[in-house]
């Protein structure tokens, strides 16, 4: 897609999620440094849409509250992020952009902190800990690798325990007693009932 055609389409994007203002997202593509977005002070309670290979991205003072799971992972371009003075309320759903924020300290031109609930307010969201988040479900992404690794395993324990069954029930065994045992009486493999017994054969097994 063209630059200037790139810069339309964002607009158009940055104008629908902008709430209570008319004013837009300034872009600029600057040379040697790539795409610029300062969507700062617009009151934007969520981030637009944003082009994958942009380079630098001021959203302070805004409304935002969270930030969607995964909205940075495609950016792998960010030389610099601003998201200063946004309320961010810092539940599960702030744990992606903590996680983000840990990986990512040296293009964050100032650390964004907590506006609520009141336990952690005005901390740094980098400063919420893993214990913090010990009571929410796993991160999106890890769920399914998750399921599908168990539910792997409990086919293959499955199939082991089927395996097994019938190898069971088509395994014989041969018993061969010496000659010197002929007079041997195996109690143990006579069935108490009389019905059951069976007269024993004896054999000859001799070494070569």
């Amino acid at each position: 897609m063209l630059p200037g055609l790139r810069l339309a389409v964002f607009l158009l994007l940055a104008t629908s999620s902008a709430h209570n203002t008319d004013q837009l997202c300034l872009c600029s593509a600057v040379p040697f440094a790539g795409l610029q977005a300062n969507c700062s002070s617009l009151n934007l309670m969520e981030l637009p849409p944003l082009p994958s290979d942009i380079t630098e991205l001021h959203v302070q003072d805004n409304r935002l509250t969270s930030v969607s799971s995964g909205l940075f992972d495609r950016m792998v371009g960010l030389k610099k992020v601003s998201l200063s003075g946004n309320p961010f309320h810092c539940d599960c759903r702030i744990q992606y952009l903590r996680n983000w924020l840990l990986k990512n300290r040296a293009i964050v031109l100032k650390e964004p902190a907590c506006a609520s609930p009141s336990s952690v307010a005005q901390k740094a969201i980098t400063e919420l800990s893993n214990d913090y988040f010990s009571s929410c479900a796993l991160p999106s992404g890890t769920d399914g690798t998750y399921d599908t690794v168990i539910g792997v395993m409990l086919c293959c324990i499955l199939f082991l325990l089927l395996w097994s069954v019938r190898l069971a029930k088509t395994s014989t065994f041969t018993l061969y007693i010496v000659e010197r045992h002929t007079g041997f009486k195996a109690d143990s493999l006579r069935s108490p009932k009389r019905k059951h017994r069976r007269r024993l054969h004896t054999g000859c097994w001799k070494n070569d």
